[in-house]
């Protein structure tokens, strides 16, 4: 898939769930901030808002820094966290 059609993808799946987000802030069946925050992440890359929210929550909370580093790589990168190595072709 093309970087194109990917961050195409990104922004309507992000947009989507935040969202879904703002929805679940209010009904009791949706998990709101769970939306938001994959929304966020989603949309990190290409929105600096994001980012610099992601930041904040990182240094806020350092415990959980490495999860949001591989979900980023993971949203950024080729989609296997940056941690394995190459597969063999």
């Amino acid at each position: 898939m093309g970087s194109v059609a990917k961050r195409a993808l990104r922004h309507v799946l992000g947009w989507g769930s935040l969202l879904l987000g703002l929805a679940g802030l209010v009904l009791p069946v949706l998990q709101g901030w769970l939306f938001l925050a994959i929304g966020a992440l989603l949309l990190s890359p290409d929105v600096p808002v994001f980012a610099r929210a992601l930041a904040w929550f990182e240094d806020r909370f350092p415990r959980l820094r490495a999860v949001v580093g591989h979900a980023r790589r993971r949203i950024a990168g080729n989609g296997r966290g940056g941690d394995e190595p190459p597969a063999d072709p």
